[in-house]
């Protein structure tokens, strides 16, 4: 099995729609490749991530032929008698039988409490023996100790996903190394998630990308990649392409994967430094915290602007605060402080704060 998956949380889209020609065709040149992997959920795209894994994927292929992991999202689910229903109705989304991975997801501390009150982790691995999915495992959002605690209690999780990105392999908030040591220590396989941090590090301040282009060889989607599927143990690196073009250069670099050099390992460094300067909100646009908000804050869109203004200190980041991201509403200042969205951040951020600070960037005339 090939160490790199298609990531299913973006996807090619003709408007609100999954643009399914072009999904097919990425699905058919991924798999000609030789490569295998999806990964999706139930919430991804609202529920069309699925739907459309079973148009273009399961409906044309043999089951032999690709590996499909989905989760258990919490979003879903209230009561232990709800898991099994919902796991079905993932099944029939998707078009398939049976997953072969199957991830309680975006665990820490908070979720993970829900999950044993509820007997989570022990119904699904009752659904497991019953052939509704092949191998446990978690998705993980949170601090290593927390981590530590669950394959702890759950010897049973056979594979361990996480965010692991060369800008938050040091950072005090998500601790990517450090996860990654957890998951080392306990002999789990790694699936790395946000490998290039939402697609933050395919779109670098311009001092950064000179620093890589300097290199001679590579995007810096390319470098980020390979950073992540460079340490031992990544069974998975997974990549959310949008386009052909997006599949095309990744299958380039992964089909004959090669780890980074110690000059290209340097590199990494300086654009970290780079990053650290900046003082950039670390967002990877999950839209986690969007589906929530009472006031319909396109928050990944606002802290995209805040980014944009303090990489590039131009108008552009004003023009698309005032008329795109908040032309209907949503300002920053429209936040009610109700918490929601720092509840569900992946990345834990203090989102009530940092609108705050948006506001006084943009809105102060």
């Amino acid at each position: 099995m090939k160490n790199f998956g298609f990531g299913c949380m973006r996807l090619p889209m003709n408007g609100e729609q999954v643009d399914i020609p072009r999904f097919t065709q990425m699905v058919d040149r991924f798999l000609e490749e030789g490569f295998t992997y999806f990964d999706t959920a139930h919430g991804y795209l609202g529920g069309k991530s699925e739907l459309a894994i079973r148009e273009a994927l399961a409906a044309r292929h043999p089951r032999d032929r690709y590996i499909l992991t989905n989760k258990l999202s919490t979003n879903f689910f209230e009561k232990t008698e709800e898991i099994r229903p919902l796991l079905d109705s993932q099944l029939a989304a998707c078009g398939v039988e049976y997953f072969d991975y199957y991830l309680m997801h975006a665990q820490n501390a908070e979720v993970f409490a829900k999950y044993k009150r509820l007997h989570a982790y022990e119904t699904a691995l009752e659904l497991m023996a019953e052939g509704k999915f092949r191998h446990f495992g978690i998705s993980f959002h949170d601090k290593a100790e927390v981590l530590e605690q669950i394959l702890t209690e759950y010897p049973q999780v056979e594979v361990v996903q996480i965010q692991f990105n060369y800008a938050d392999y040091e950072d005090a908030s998500v601790e990517s190394r450090r996860c990654y040591e957890v998951c080392r220590k306990f002999g789990k396989p790694v699936i790395v998630m946000e490998p290039v941090k939402g697609g933050n590090l395919a779109n670098l301040p311009d001092e950064a990308a000179a620093i890589l282009a300097g290199l001679n060889g590579g995007s810096p989607a390319s470098y980020a990649i390979r950073f992540a599927a460079g340490f031992e143990g990544m069974m998975m690196v997974l990549s959310g392409m949008g386009t052909p073009e997006q599949m095309e250069e990744n299958i380039g670099f992964m089909k004959d994967f090669k780890p980074l050099s110690g000059a290209e390992r340097a590199a990494i460094d300086q654009v970290c430094e780079i990053f650290r300067r900046q003082n950039l909100i670390p967002c990877t646009a999950c839209r986690y915290c969007t589906d929530g908000c009472p006031m319909s804050i396109r928050i990944p869109d606002l802290f995209a602007s805040m980014n944009d203004k303090r990489r590039n200190h131009n108008w552009n980041a004003d023009y698309y605060y005032n008329s795109v991201h908040t032309a209907h509403g949503g300002k920053a200042s429209s936040c009610v402080g109700c918490g929601q969205c720092e509840d569900i951040c992946p990345q834990h951020l203090p989102i009530r704060q940092l609108l705050k600070d948006v506001a006084a960037e943009f809105e102060q005339n």
